[in-house]
């Protein structure tokens, strides 16, 4: 048996799907039951229960796959200890990120993490929040960020920043005029939202249910950057991240109004599984990126 084996093998088991441990490991769902074929007759026992529909295993693949997870974690802690004894930061950091952070938040930590460590590769994938969530539950990407964590057993989470939620209207809105709204103006707008399941739509429900303010968007979409097209052409407004409306705002695109009296915060955080393993080029991202002075990381970076 190979390190490999039991990796294939453990990814899925954590996913309970042939289709996904073969993405994760770049085979394909025939080398995957091949593999579990192969670990079967080597230890000579039955792994899976195939009499189930759902995936289950036995009594002796459960002893196997807790064996298979200690071998691999002494296996990542000795890869990781090693780097650490030549002081290498290098590799490959696999994050897992919404539109909205991946795309205004994240650039900048970057940026200044591959200069001070050029030879990291890192790698974004941009999910919905809950895809997040499940990549890193079943271990196929290192690290996650998302907007209202949530609390979970087995995740580990740091808090990134708080974002503010501003008003974002068109140009040729009425209310481009002004500089700060009352939420209970929104009451006669037509309003573009996220997507019920995603997190600051849950947060914008929340608001207007405090504010006792019935509002249905005439609009609904999974990702910030239609909905900021969507505003632009003056479909309707919207409630959005203030860092996401940076450029727009500056452009003339789109004008950008804040509550009065009282300030909508989004909290950011950085998630990664619990009792993971981290290589010491996470260790110096997961730093950087619960810092709280960037500039100053810059200037150090360019000096």
């Amino acid at each position: 048996m190979h390190v490999e084996n039991f990796k294939i093998f453990s990814d899925l088991v954590d996913s309970e799907s042939f289709s996904r441990a073969a993405k994760l490991n770049g085979i394909t769902q025939s080398a995957v039951s091949q593999q579990l074929r192969a670990m079967e007759k080597h230890f000579n026992i039955l792994i899976v229960d195939r009499s189930q529909k759902q995936f289950r295993l036995t009594r002796e693949g459960q002893k196997l796959f807790q064996s298979a997870k200690e071998i691999l974690y002494l296996y990542d802690k000795l890869n990781s200890e090693l780097q650490e004894m030549k002081k290498v930061i290098s590799g490959t950091i696999h994050i897992s990120t919404v539109y909205s952070i991946g795309l205004h938040e994240l650039p900048p930590y970057v940026k200044v993490f591959l200069t001070k460590y050029p030879e990291v590769n890192i790698r974004i994938e941009y999910r919905r929040a809950n895809n997040v969530y499940e990549d890193i539950l079943t271990n196929s990407i290192d690290l996650g960020l998302v907007a209202y964590p949530l609390k979970h057993k087995q995740l580990e989470v740091l808090p990134f920043h708080d974002d503010i939620l501003v008003l974002v209207v068109s140009p040729e809105h009425p209310l481009a005029k002004k500089k700060t709204i009352n939420l209970e103006a929104l009451a006669t707008q037509k309003f573009i939202g996220f997507e019920p399941d995603i997190p600051t739509r849950k947060a914008t429900d929340q608001i207007f249910r405090e504010a006792n303010l019935e509002i249905e968007p005439v609009m609904e979409f999974d990702n910030v950057e239609t909905v900021k097209r969507a505003v632009e052409i003056n479909a309707g407004i919207a409630i959005l991240p203030q860092t996401t409306v940076i450029r727009e705002e500056a452009q003339g695109l789109l004008s950008v109004l804040k509550f009065e009296n009282k300030t909508y915060k989004r909290p950011l955080a950085l998630i990664h599984r619990k009792g993971r393993v981290l290589t010491p080029a996470m260790k110096k991202l997961i730093d950087l990126l619960t810092s709280k002075d960037l500039n100053r990381l810059e200037a150090e970076t360019k000096n």
